[in-house]
C-alpha cells in the first residue's frame, strides 16, 4: 500500500502515519506535499508518486485561524483540496481519496438537539467550517465524474500532541504549568456550558484506515460521521482533568475564548460506519484525558 497523507506532518497526520505503520508494516508513507495551493507542485508529486490511496489532511484546522484570515483558509481548504482531487482523478483514478471533512460543517443544524446523521443538511455557522462544507459538497459532485471520494465527518477528537488552540490541550496545558508551579493557579476559559462528542484521535485514525481497506466496495462519493453519539460539557472535561492531575485552581472566564456563533449542543450518529464497517470507539475517555495531561507535563518547561 502506497499511502500519501497531505498534512502529515499535522496531530491526526502523526498519528495516522503511526497508526498505518502499526496496522500495514509493509505501507509505503510516501512524501507529503509541502503546499496544497501550488497546483503544478501537487499535479508533479501525484503524478510521480501514483499513489494507492490519498488522506487528505492538509487544512486550516482550527475556526480561530480560519476567522483571522479567511482568504487562506478558502485557499487552502476549498482550492488546495481541489488541486489534490483533480491530480488524483487525473493521475490515479482508481485509487481511493479519503477527505476529512468536518462536523463543523453541520453548523446550525444541530439546533435540531438530535443526533445528526449523514444526510442532515449542511448549515456552517462560521468561516472554517463553510471552507470545509464547500470542498465537502464540491468533493461528492466529482465523485459523479469517477473521483473514487470518501467524505469523513469527524466530530471533536483530541489526544497527546495536539495543539493548545484546542480546548483539551488548552486545558491540560495550563493546568500542568500550574502543577509545576510556573503559572499562578487560575485557569482561562470561554464557554462551559456548551456539550460536544469527543473521541480519541487513535479512533478516528482507525476509522479512516478501515475506509481505506473497505474502498472497493464503497460507492464514491460516501460520507461517514466519525463520533461516539454521546455528548460531555466542556466544564466536566475541565473538572475531570482538575482530578487526574491533582491540581486546584480558580476558574476564570476569558473574552477572547468566546466564540461568537458557539452551538449549545453537537452529538453525532454514527450508525452508519458501525454497520458498514464494524468501526466503534475503543478508548475510553479517561485514558485520552489522561494521555493528554501526561504529554502536557512531559512538555512544560520553565
Amino acid at each position: 500500500m502506497r499511502l500519501l497523507i497531505t498534512g502529515s506532518g499535522g496531530f491526526v497526520g502523526r498519528h495516522l502515519q503511526h497508526q498505518a505503520q502499526k496496522r500495514f508494516p509493509d505501507s509505503e508513507i510516501l512524501p507529503s506535499i509541502p503546499d496544497i495551493r501550488d497546483t503544478q507542485t501537487v499535479e508533479k508529486a501525484i503524478a510521480s508518486a501514483k499513489p494507492d490511496h490519498c488522506v487528505h489532511l492538509a487544512a486550516v484546522s482550527t475556526i480561530g485561524a480560519a476567522r483571522k484570515s479567511p482568504d487562506h483558509a478558502w485557499e487552502v481548504n476549498l482550492h488546495g483540496t481541489l488541486n489534490v482531487a483533480r491530480a488524483m482523478l487525473r493521475h490515479v483514478p482508481n485509487s481511493a481519496f479519503l477527505f476529512a471533512s468536518t462536523a463543523e460543517s453541520y453548523g446550525t443544524t444541530f439546533q435540531r438537539w438530535t443526533a445528526l446523521s449523514e444526510d442532515a443538511p449542511l448549515a456552517p455557522g462560521n468561516t472554517y467550517a463553510a471552507t470545509k462544507a464547500a470542498a465537502d459538497l464540491a468533493l461528492g459532485a466529482m465523485a459523479r465524474e469517477g473521483l473514487r471520494v470518501i467524505r469523513m465527518r469527524p466530530f471533536n477528537h483530541t489526544g497527546p500532541g495536539q495543539s493548545p488552540d484546542f480546548v483539551v490541550p488548552a486545558f491540560a496545558s495550563q493546568i500542568a504549568r500550574i502543577a509545576k508551579g510556573l503559572q499562578k493557579p487560575e485557569i482561562s476559559v470561554g464557554n462551559l456550558d456548551a456539550r460536544r462528542d469527543f473521541l480519541d484521535v487513535r479512533d478516528v485514525c482507525d476509522a479512516y484506515l478501515d475506509v481505506l481497506m473497505a474502498n472497493k466496495s464503497l460507492a464514491p462519493g460516501t460520507i461517514f460521521n466519525v463520533c461516539s453519539g454521546e455528548t460531555r460539557s466542556i466544564r466536566s472535561i475541565l473538572d475531570d482533568l482538575l482530578t487526574i492531575s491533582g491540581v486546584n485552581a480558580e476558574i476564570v472566564t476569558d473574552p477572547d475564548r468566546l466564540r461568537p456563533s458557539d452551538i449549545p449542543v453537537a452529538r453525532g450518529d454514527a450508525t452508519l460506519i458501525t454497520s458498514r464497517l464494524g468501526w466503534r470507539r475503543q478508548i475510553a475517555w479517561e485514558d485520552t484525558l489522561r494521555d493528554v495531561y501526561e504529554d502536557c507535563m512531559r512538555k512544560t518547561t520553565a
